[in-house]
């Protein structure tokens, strides 16, 4: 596939998304170029990150289900054991970090921890197979394999990085407001850190107070977002990159730079919720 593109081109095409949207003048319909996928806008869904990130998190509540169904309390087989391990790891995580009490967090957590995993290991699969094959069924049914495009790791796309990261802030949101009550939220948001016992004073704090209080507030979805996104978007450009080389240097760095992404993409869902777990357990601290 490299050799039948420029460098340039090649690069392009891998980290264009498949979008469907809306085109001013022209309707909705899918981009066949990644100008036509900018003239869209806001208008605009990347289907490809929909496809395998709803795909991975169905595969992913299948799997659970399925061993949750069979699961035994006598000598358990090999995937049971990998599952319980992967509970127990997450629960005594949730226990180490989170200081409130909640149902839903450790449910939580696990979901984050396996489904970005998930979407995340797909960069190990080498970057020609998946986009090779949506060509040639592109092509098949009358279309531009050039034009077809696939992206099949979610995480390199912002769209679903900030989407699930906002989707964490609005808990924050939910369980500051559930904990505190709303005038206690608000409080904090006014309040601190700065403080004065004077009336005045305190009121000409307030507006000082809430800017800072705001941009550290917001700033918790937007770093947890980018953080996943930068990561594997580097990942994956590095793959393409390795692509573009001759096919014996292609194998002597692909294969150490797959090894060490391994610890990347587990490093990175770890990390993603483990800040859900702090940010989280920091929203129903009630002590200020």
């Amino acid at each position: 596939m490299a050799a039948e593109q420029t460098s340039s081109a090649y690069i392009s095409h891998h980290l264009t998304n498949w979008t469907f949207g809306y085109i001013p003048g022209e309707g909705w319909q899918v981009a066949h170029t990644a100008e036509e996928a900018s003239k869209m806008g806001f208008y605009a869904i990347h289907l490809d990150s929909m496809l395998w990130s709803v795909g991975l998190g169905i595969l992913f509540c299948l799997i659970f289900w399925s061993v949750a169904k069979k699961a035994t309390s006598g000598t358990p087989g090999k995937l049971q054991s990998f599952i319980e391990l992967i509970v127990e790891f997450v629960d005594n995580n949730v226990r180490d970090s989170y200081n409130g009490k909640s149902k839903l967090i450790a449910p939580l957590a696990l979901t984050i921890f396996v489904w970005i995993f998930l979407m995340n290991l797909m960069d190990l699969i080498p970057i020609d197979y998946i986009p090779a094959l949506a060509q040639k069924i592109g092509a098949s049914m009358g279309h531009d394999p050039h034009h077809v495009y696939m992206k099949i790791v979610p995480t390199t796309d912002p769209n679903i990085t900030l989407g699930m990261s906002f989707s964490v802030f609005a808990l924050i949101i939910f369980y500051s407001i559930k904990e505190k009550g709303f005038g206690g939220f608000i409080g904090e948001l006014t309040l601190h850190p700065f403080s004065a016992k004077n009336p005045i004073a305190k009121i000409v704090l307030i507006p000082i107070n809430f800017i800072l209080e705001f941009v550290t507030l917001i700033a918790k979805p937007i770093s947890l977002g980018l953080r996943l996104f930068g990561n594997m978007y580097a990942g994956e450009l590095i793959f393409v990159l390795i692509a573009l080389m001759p096919f014996w240097i292609q194998w002597a760095l692909s294969v150490p730079w797959a090894i060490f992404h391994i610890l990347v993409i587990t490093l990175q869902a770890f990390v993603f919720m483990m800040l859900t777990i702090v940010y989280l357990s920091l929203a129903s601290q009630t002590e200020h």
